[in-house]
C-alpha cells in the first residue's frame, strides 16, 4: 500500500468510542499554510500549532482571514501552498467527511425533518456504525449535553440553546479528533450565550477532544479558550492567553481589539531605568515602567480600569487633566468618558461603591494611573 495512502487511513479509522476521562485530542500543525485567489491573499504564509486536548481560538475583525484557516483545516477550501497534519499526518487530499472532525456551525444546520436522535445518529450511520451501536451512542451524547428527554422531537420544537446543544451532541458523538466551531452563539441573545459558554467549556472537559473556535466576539474567546490567536489583513498578529494579550498587547491593533484601551499618540521617548518617560503629543509627559524595544514607538496604552477619575489633582504617577462628557451606569459600573485637551477622548471605568466619585457631564476632572499600568507600543 502506498505510504501516503497509508497514513491518511489512520485519520478515518479511529475509533468510534470514547474513554471517560481519556483525551481524544490530536495536534495540529500548520506549516507554510496560505491561501490565495488571483493575486489577492486571503491567508498569508502561516506556521502555528495547536496541541493535543488544547480549546484555541482564533478571532479578528471582517476579513482577517480566521474563516479562511478554519476552512481549510475543514477541509472546505483547498491550500495554495503549505499543509496540515492533525496528529503527525498530512490530511492534504483527505476529504472533509473523512478527516474525523467535528463541525458546529452558527445557523445549527439540523436536519428539520428528522427528530433529535435522528440528527445525533446519522453521522453514525454515514460511517457504518452497526444499528445496535446507534442508539447507546445517541443516549450518551444526549446525556453529555443534558438533553435525554428531547429524543422524539423535532429541533423547531426545540429552543436556541436546546438547538445548539443537540449540534454539539452531533458534533461529538463519533468521537472526533478536533471539533472546529464557527461562530457557535452569535445567534443567541446574551444570557444563553454565556449559558453555552460553560456548557461548552464542560464538554471540551469530558471529551477531551482539540477546538479551534473561531469567533468575532473577544469575550466568548476569553471566557474559553486556552489560547487565543488575533487575525488582521490575513496573519496572525499575537498568540497569547487572554490574560498576556491585554496586559501586553504588541502593537495598537491589539490593544484596540481585544477589551477597551486608551491611547495617547506619543511624540517623544525617553529611557528612565527600565522604563521610559513619554511626551504625548499634547505635552503631557507621563511614565512607564515597561520600556520600549521595538521600531516605532507611536502609543501609550492604558486600560479604563487602571485610571482613577477625581477631582483634585491625585498623587500618582501620571495624571492629565479633562472636562466629563459622558458618563454611563452598567452592571455595577460608572463609565466616564472625559475630553482632554479638547482633543482626544478617554474612557474611565470603575466599580461602584458608596464612597465613589461620580462626576456631572461638564466637570472638570483629573484622570491619575500608576506607571506600571503605562504601556508604550507601536503601530505594529
Amino acid at each position: 500500500m502506498n505510504a501516503a495512502v497509508s497514513e491518511k487511513s489512520r485519520i478515518v479509522s479511529r475509533p468510534v468510542g470514547r474513554v471517560e476521562g481519556q483525551s481524544n485530542g490530536q495536534p495540529i500543525d500548520y506549516i507554510g499554510i496560505c491561501k490565495r485567489y488571483g493575486t489577492a491573499l486571503a491567508l498569508k504564509p502561516t506556521d502555528l500549532r495547536i496541541e493535543a486536548g488544547e480549546f484555541f481560538s482564533i478571532i479578528g475583525p471582517s476579513g482577517s482571514g480566521k474563516t479562511t484557516l478554519l476552512g481549510l483545516t475543514a477541509g472546505f477550501i483547498a491550500a495554495s501552498e503549505g499543509h496540515i497534519k492533525i496528529g503527525g499526518v498530512n490530511i492534504e487530499g483527505v476529504p472533509p467527511f473523512k478527516r474525523n472532525i467535528g463541525m458546529v456551525f452558527q445557523n445549527y444546520s439540523l436536519f428539520p425533518h428528522k427528530t433529535v436522535g435522528q440528527n445525533i445518529a446519522f453521522p453514525l450511520q454515514m460511517r457504518g456504525v452497526p444499528k445496535r451501536e446507534i442508539a447507546s451512542r445517541v443516549e450518551s451524547a444526549l446525556r453529555l449535553v443534558r438533553l435525554e428527554n428531547v429524543t422524539d422531537r423535532h429541533p423547531n420544537a426545540l429552543s436556541g440553546g436546546q438547538q445548539q446543544r443537540v449540534a454539539l451532541a452531533r458534533a461529538s458523538v463519533y468521537n472526533p479528533s478536533l471539533m472546529v466551531m464557527d461562530e457557535p452563539l452569535s445567534a443567541l441573545d446574551k444570557n444563553l450565550r454565556e449559558e453555552m459558554q460553560y456548557e461548552i467549556k464542560q464538554l471540551h472537559a469530558k471529551l477531551g477532544c482539540t477546538v479551534l473556535y473561531v469567533t468575532h466576539d473577544q469575550g466568548e474567546a476569553a471566557s474559553m479558550a486556552r489560547r487565543i490567536a488575533i487575525m488582521n489583513a490575513g496573519e496572525i498578529v499575537q498568540i497569547g492567553s487572554a490574560r498576556e494579550l491585554y496586559r501586553n498587547p504588541q502593537n495598537r491593533f491589539v490593544a484596540a481589539f481585544l477589551g477597551q484601551a486608551n491611547l495617547l499618540p506619543v511624540a517623544g521617548l525617553e529611557p528612565l531605568g527600565s522604563g521610559a518617560v513619554a511626551t504625548t503629543q499634547f505635552g503631557d509627559r507621563l511614565v512607564s515602567t515597561k520600556g520600549y524595544e521595538g521600531k516605532g514607538a507611536s502609543w501609550l496604552c492604558v486600560r479604563p480600569e487602571a485610571m482613577r477619575i477625581t477631582a483634585a489633582k491625585p498623587d500618582t504617577d501620571n495624571v492629565v487633566k479633562g472636562v466629563v462628557v459622558d458618563s454611563t451606569f452598567m452592571n455595577g459600573v460608572q463609565r466616564h468618558r472625559v475630553n482632554i485637551h479638547d482633543r482626544l477622548v478617554v474612557e474611565q471605568f470603575e466599580q461602584i461603591l458608596s464612597a465613589s466619585y461620580t462626576p456631572e457631564i461638564g466637570t472638570e476632572v483629573y484622570l491619575g494611573w500608576r506607571a506600571e499600568d503605562t504601556l508604550v507600543i507601536g503601530d505594529s
